[in-house]
């Protein structure tokens, strides 16, 4: 006699949510970012049905709130930021969407996400850039003084041989033809962009700054 095959019973809460992104970022200078796609993947054998909520509301539209994932699909879920405000700036607001089994209502799982609203994309790209050039550079003087044990650091030697070469290098890279400069005698693979030379740019400031401090 055939068996009919059970499905194991699923605990309330502990059923993984798979959706993405995770992070919400919207900026108030590019409209295209003021809509948002969640995706909300269903890779079980059953369906699911979920919902939206929100820890502010009313900053947000949300096209379809709740609704119904069929087994091994997918659905998207539209978030629109209305409350577009210099006061919001910064401000980590959280949606989090449950799910369950059509036939319970018990939440079987659930799942976080965050949204902030910024400024400007420029000035977040901008900022993360110059993090990542001081991070680099912190390295390097890192390094320089982690090859120098037994000096004495209380007498000033001057500017050491990696940071008068970092100069170096930064100057020549400035004195090299810009992308685009067809007049030139360097080779091509050795025109710089603009955006690598102000890198440079900015770098040699750092370097000057540290040998006046020395």
């Amino acid at each position: 006699m055939h068996q009919q095959k059970r499905q194991p019973e699923l605990v309330e809460g502990n059923l993984p949510v798979f959706v993405f992104p995770t992070e919400l970022i919207f900026y108030a200078d590019d409209q295209s970012t003021h809509k948002q796609v969640l995706t909300l993947y269903n890779p079980y054998e059953f369906a699911l049905k979920f919902k939206v909520l929100c820890t502010t509301p009313n900053k947000y539209v949300v096209v379809d709130a709740a609704g119904a994932v069929k087994p091994q699909c997918c659905v998207d879920i539209v978030i629109r930021h209305r409350d577009v405000r210099s006061c919001h700036y910064g401000v980590i607001d959280k949606f989090r969407l449950q799910v369950s089994e059509q036939s319970q209502r018990k939440a079987l799982g659930r799942k976080e996400v965050v949204a902030t609203l910024l400024p400007s994309a420029k000035e977040q790209q901008k900022e993360e850039e110059e993090k990542r050039i001081k991070e680099h550079f912190t390295e390097s003087l890192f390094f320089e003084q982690s090859f120098q044990p037994g000096k004495n650091r209380t007498v000033s030697s001057g500017p050491s041989l990696l940071t008068v070469f970092l100069g170096v290098v930064c100057i020549a890279a400035l004195m090299l033809p810009t992308l685009g400069d067809v007049e030139s005698l360097v080779p091509l693979y050795l025109h710089l962009s603009v955006n690598q030379k102000l890198v440079a740019a900015y770098i040699l400031g750092l370097i000057t700054m540290a040998i006046l401090r020395t």
